[in-house]
């Protein structure tokens, strides 16, 4: 029965079956020495069969016996450095074809279009295979930390509604509903709000979101993964204990050679933020040079409403100077709602944006749970009543008894990033999209056929 690499230490003397990759091969006239990889590691084979022929990257399993190296040719590199597999049988399983580029190195030198044609053998790299499993381990960890807080796991559609929420949404025509359609979620918001109407008081979700928006280093196109978080019955200050509490333990188990540089996290009001650091996200590590410092802060008090531009095309009718600066279902703070009439640019949100080493790595806020305050919110943006129609199933289920809520939604993508101190959120994702918008691997977006295009009663405008 089969082994891994890793599991071979206290098998010395034993005959043992392992199968995977060809990583290296060095040959010394009849005696050939391979290095097999798995996914827990690298052990060398010694064969002395002159018929053995392997190439770089086949797929090979072997029997053969475990041996203890000389002390004088111990590899202290490689966590099975102390043995070795004398090979007794070899069978290629499939052979690989040269590769297009080397995955020995981190990767960073090849031209990012190759990489992601590729992605498969890129993903083969150890920095990359090392960059997925760590973020599988930080999900797991805040599946178990939530939901020992008495969190619910819940997914929400994905096939849902458009609305005007502060980015474009990419939309899915409707086969059965023809001439109307879908459009893929920018965030669960609203679905996470009517949760807390149902009574589930503590809701999470890892979820993929949604936006068309232009790609950067720590956005990639099209989709992103986020850590969606909404509770009833809290304070702002609930949130941010939970989120500081939940954060430090992942760094603590998963991150040990990392430390937070400053705890308690600082809390900086949007205001200083700016005047001090010249941006909302400030980068505040004490040594920027040291890749195992981490600096979190929180930016807070942000005003609930920046002027709105041409850019606001999704916000209102036009005629309000008016748009949320986080988005529309913000609480104001409470010692501000006067000024909702009087001086609306003026009035403070209660908004949370989580920052680590200058990135943005999540936001959040108490939510507006006042129909009266939400109108109003609608009101100063210039919704026009069809802008509000489509938020009516909010505002009737606000009118059957909902709780004071809020919550947070970290970026697992950019939370990697920025801890890793990785150049782009692409470097910690299995499949992204790349800077043209291309998915990776797939030939996406591609066209559909006339059929296809019937069945929906779509005619395309373009040639």
């Amino acid at each position: 029965m089969r082994i891994l690499a890793n599991q071979t230490l206290d098998k010395i003397g034993q005959e043992i079956e392992l199968c995977g990759w060809i990583d290296k091969i060095r040959s010394h006239g009849k005696i050939i020495f391979l290095d097999l990889r798995d996914r827990s590691g690298i052990i060398q084979l010694v064969a002395t069969n002159e018929r053995i022929r392997v190439g770089l990257e086949d797929v090979v399993t072997v029997k053969g016996r475990v041996k203890k190296r000389p002390e004088n040719l111990i590899n202290p590199k490689l966590m099975t450095g102390t043995i070795e597999i004398e090979v007794i049988k070899l069978i290629t399983l499939t052979i690989a074809k040269d590769l297009p580029f080397p995955i020995n190195t981190d990767g960073y030198e090849i031209n990012e279009e190759i990489r992601s044609k590729y992605r498969y053998l890129d993903i083969r790299r150890p920095r990359m295979i090392k960059n997925l499993r760590l973020r599988s381990q930080v999900t797991t960890f805040i599946r178990n930390f939530l939901t020992a807080q008495d969190f619910v796991e819940i997914e929400t559609p994905l096939l849902t509604k458009t609305t005007p929420e502060g980015a474009r949404d990419f939309i899915v025509p409707s086969r059965l509903q023809r001439g109307k359609f879908y459009a893929l979620p920018q965030s669960p918001q609203q679905y996470k709000q009517l949760l807390m109407v149902a009574g589930v008081e503590r809701y999470f979700q890892i979820v993929r979101c949604f936006r068309d928006e232009d790609p950067r280093a720590d956005r990639a196109y099209g989709e992103f993964t986020q850590l969606d978080m909404e509770l009833s019955f809290v304070s702002q200050e609930d949130i941010l204990r939970l989120t500081e509490d939940m954060f430090t333990q992942v760094i603590s188990k998963i991150f040990p050679d990392k430390y937070i540089s400053q705890v308690p996290w600082p809390r900086i009001p949007h205001k200083i933020a700016k005047e001090k650091y010249g941006t909302d996200k400030p980068d505040i590590r004490k040594n920027k040079q040291d890749p195992n410092e981490l600096a979190f802060s929180w930016t807070l008090d942000f005003p609930l409403f920046t002027q709105q531009s041409q850019k606001d095309y999704y916000y209102g009718s036009g005629n309000s100077k008016f748009a949320p600066s986080h988005h529309m279902f913000t609480a104001p703070h409470p010692d501000d709602v006067p000024l909702l009439e009087e001086n609306p640019m003026k009035v403070r949100g209660l908004q949370h944006d989580l920052v680590l080493n200058g990135y943005e790595v999540g936001g959040g806020s108490i939510r507006i749970h006042d129909s009266k305050v939400q109108e109003k919110i609608f009101e100063l943006i210039g919704f026009t009543p069809r802008q509000k129609q489509q938020f009516e199933h909010m505002l009737t289920a606000f009118t059957y008894g909902v709780p004071p809520h809020g919550g947070i939604a970290p970026g697992i993508d950019r939370f990697m990033m920025a801890v890793l101190g990785e150049p782009s959120v692409r470097e910690v994702m299995a499949f992204p999209t790349s800077a043209s918008g291309q998915t990776s691997v797939m030939d996406a977006p591609s066209q559909v056929t006339e059929k296809q295009l019937a069945e929906l009663g779509l005619i395309l405008g373009i040639n």
